[in-house]
């Protein structure tokens, strides 16, 4: 392979790719990164203003559509499919992006394990399993039917192991992780071997989803929490979306095109460190 063909791995030439929670903080330069690389991006998220109150000059208009789209009713992903097929007559890639965690289902301000409440508990996993796996029934068949296509799941670095404090959360990644070998299989034996199926695992992402566990809401410092995450961070810092993008470019592009049912820690050398 010689230069130039080199940097075409990375030039995504009009293929499609859907962004699930695309207004998220993590998944906006996923998108800007893909539409800048000249792929027709369509955003699917829950709340479409909030994408549109923030991308600004950030995208071509022609290479994005956001549409409104809820991951946990399979009926409004099909609705999303049919549009993106509509416009752009195929989809080559999907990003699970939709997920989070909420705050009275993690222990401590909400109470004891044995309080948290079962609705949270249950919104929890719905959002991060159910939202991977509808996503992927839907979009993955339009990838089957095509014979080939990439999925990139999202999962976290508690599914590696759990930290305190989130059992609903780091037990739903866990199953995404679980899935995406699954569904690399699966994918590969029942339909295409030129489907492939990935995860991405970040490490810890200072957001407005996890920024209670991490921060003081009055002071600005850091928790006990927060601190002692940095101190087992090989790199001393939290993550940034940006940290993100070479991964999730690679895993998209035809450079890991050998690669299928991997789950890639993007975290700071988190998971390498023994604490000693």
């Amino acid at each position: 392979m010689n230069l130039e063909e080199l940097r075409n791995q990375y030039h995504f030439n009009s293929r499609v790719i859907v962004v699930t929670g695309g207004a998220g903080v993590l998944c906006r330069p996923m998108a800007a990164a893909l539409a800048g690389c000249h792929a027709n991006v369509a955003i699917v998220d829950l709340q479409p203003g909030e994408v549109e109150r923030w991308s600004g000059g950030d995208f071509p208009p022609e290479r994005i559509m956001i549409l409104e789209g809820d991951v946990l009713r399979k009926e409004s992903m099909e609705r999303a499919a049919q549009k993106i097929l509509q416009a752009w007559g195929r989809i080559d890639g999907l990003i699970n992006g939709a997920g989070g965690n909420r705050r009275d289902a993690a222990t401590g301000d909400a109470g004891t394990f044995f309080d948290l409440p079962e609705e949270a508990l249950r919104f929890v996993s719905d959002l991060n399993l159910l939202g991977t796996v509808i996503p992927c029934q839907v979009f993955g068949k339009r990838m089957a039917w095509q014979n080939e296509g990439v999925i990139l799941n999202v999962s976290s670095m508690n599914a590696f192991r759990p930290l305190t404090r989130i059992p609903a959360y780091s037990a739903a990644k866990a199953a995404v992780s679980n899935f995406t070998q699954w569904l690399a299989v699966h994918m590969a034996q029942e339909y295409s071997p030129n489907i492939r199926v990935n995860a991405v695992a970040p490490g810890f992402f200072l957001t407005e989803q996890n920024r209670f566990l991490l921060a003081d809401g009055e002071t600005g410092e850091w928790t006990e929490r927060g601190r002692r995450i940095l101190d087992h961070t090989p790199m001393g810092r939290f993550g940034t979306a940006e940290d993100l993008l070479g991964a999730v470019l690679w895993l998209l592009s035809p450079m890991s095109r050998f690669v299928t049912g991997i789950v890639l820690p993007v975290d700071g050398g988190f998971s390498a460190y023994s604490g000693v």
